[in-house]
């Protein structure tokens, strides 16, 4: 069963668009759009949440979901904003459920824009995984899937009447992560760094960690107002109190590894015995206890070189 939930995981994260489809009938799938706030829409299909500013400028979407549901996307876009045209793309993580729409969009003349890492993880193909057991391969993405604006820290886009933050959290769901902020509008996407699917997957092998993910959660919480909507990077739209909620769960999930390791627990004993009970019902989701413990473990001990030699 670990098996079959390590290959489902790795389909889910980073599966090429065109392997992905044979393993999935996107015809099935409806693209969903509500109206969020503003000018920000969020758009729901396969993959991660979508957002995206609607004006005047024309659109621009955070993030991408899978290639094989561009024109789904598209009609789901044209149905509020008829006859605009998608300008930019930003991108949270480079995971494929996030990134693959990329190849579709670049394609129609989006230009994308994301962090630095992003892009050499995209271009390049990268190794993923909870620094145990679980391992991924991302292959190398198409030219037209590529951010060809990138940055380091933060940048400002001034687009559709306000200003729109993307800021750099370093070591969290990834090396590679962006929040974004649209200033006027009041809502955040957090990427894969706030998810509402119970416990969250941070990419150890691709530079994340749980310590990240809290200090990302941290900061958005000190720094943005109390009243703004939070986009998920999956799962229903969200309030400040569900991301301090969350990371209250990951603080104290945190608490009980580093008590395990100080009394010389591995990594397998903490599995063995079930260390993350308390947590079992936000264990039935994505992630399950065995891999959220590897998270864990990983993060505290950064000793995930064995997952490195894939």
């Amino acid at each position: 069963m670990r098996k079959v939930r390590t290959l489902w995981m790795t389909l889910f994260l980073l599966a090429p668009g065109l392997a992905l489809a044979q393993q999935q009938d996107f015809s099935k799938v409806q693209v969903k759009i509500a109206k969020v706030a503003g000018s920000v829409y969020l758009l729901q299909g396969a993959g991660g949440n979508i957002a995206a500013s609607v004006g005047d400028d024309g659109i621009l979407l955070v993030d991408t979901e899978y290639a094989p549901l561009g024109g789904k996307i598209l009609a789901a876009l044209a149905s509020v904003a008829p006859g605009k045209q998608v300008k930019y793309v930003i991108n949270t993580h480079y995971h494929g459920d996030h990134t693959n729409g990329n190849v579709f969009f670049g394609s129609c003349g989006a230009v994308i824009i994301a962090e630095e890492n992003l892009r050499k993880r995209l271009a390049d193909g990268s190794a993923g995984g909870s620094g145990g057991s679980m391992k991924m391969q991302s292959p190398p993405q198409p030219a037209a899937a590529l951010p060809v604006i990138t940055y380091k820290n933060e940048m400002s886009i001034y687009f559709n009447g306000e200003e729109i933050r993307v800021t750099h959290f370093p070591a969290a769901h990834t090396d590679g992560d962006s929040v974004i902020y649209f200033t006027k509008s009041n809502v955040v996407h957090m990427g894969d760094i706030f998810v509402r699917y119970g416990l969250p997957f941070s990419d150890i092998v691709a530079g994340g960690s749980i310590q990240g993910m809290i200090a990302a959660c941290d900061k958005v919480s000190e720094t943005l107002p109390a009243d703004v909507k939070v986009i998920p990077g999956h799962g229903d739209l969200a309030t400040m109190d569900d991301v301090r909620a969350y990371t209250k769960m990951l603080n104290d999930t945190m608490a009980v590894a580093q008590k395990a390791l100080a009394e010389g627990k591995t990594v397998e004993q903490m599995k063995q015995e079930n260390i993350l009970a308390p947590w079992q019902d936000k264990a039935q989701g994505f992630v399950k206890a065995d891999t959220f413990i590897d998270e864990l473990y990983y993060s505290l001990t950064g000793s995930n070189a064995k997952a490195l030699k894939m």
